[in-house]
């Protein structure tokens, strides 16, 4: 997707805003569909207003345009390793749009991470990817970023959770 000229137009990356609420929401559907989750998705507008825009954020979004369409978003919060002493950021979803993938914007969501790890002090930056997703795999293996082979991620939710805070 080269110009005239050869070059690549640049990717923008920006912060989300409130009017890009049903933008996330769809952003989120579709990397579902990619990751064959659709069916789990239940966050509406109203959960991604509240979380993102409300009065105590719980969570952050950049917004990647190409040729000024939004193609790709990274959800995002703060985290804590008790090891490191220091806060980090845990990626909790990165898409880029088919069409627009190779354009650079799924490197441009994640430089922009890592660059407000340097600016903020923090220790790192982690995310977890489908096991079966090799073209993610390979992207990131790309930019350096290694697997947590020794880690298991664990998860408490619905009725267990339920369970375990009535006990």
């Amino acid at each position: 997707m080269a110009d005239a000229s050869g070059a690549r137009p640049a990717v923008k990356v920006r912060v989300a805003t409130v009017a890009d609420t049903p933008l996330i929401l769809q952003f989120i559907r579709d990397l579902a569909e990619y990751e064959r989750l659709l069916h789990e998705v239940e966050a509406t507008e109203a959960d991604i207003r509240r979380d993102l825009f409300g009065e105590n954020p719980r969570c952050f979004c950049d917004i990647a345009e190409h040729q000024g369409q939004a193609v790709g978003f990274a959800l995002w919060f703060y985290n804590y390793s008790t090891f490191r002493g220091r806060a980090g950021i845990y990626l909790e979803d990165l898409f880029v749009r088919p069409e627009a993938r190779g354009v650079g914007a799924g490197k441009a969501l994640l430089r922009r991470l890592a660059q407000r790890c340097m600016e903020a002090d923090l220790g790192r930056l982690e995310w977890a990817v489908l096991n079966w997703n090799a073209p993610s795999i390979a992207f990131y293996d790309s930019l350096g970023a290694g697997a947590m082979t020794d880690w298991t991620v664990r998860r408490l939710d619905g009725a267990a959770l339920e369970r375990l805070a009535a006990s």
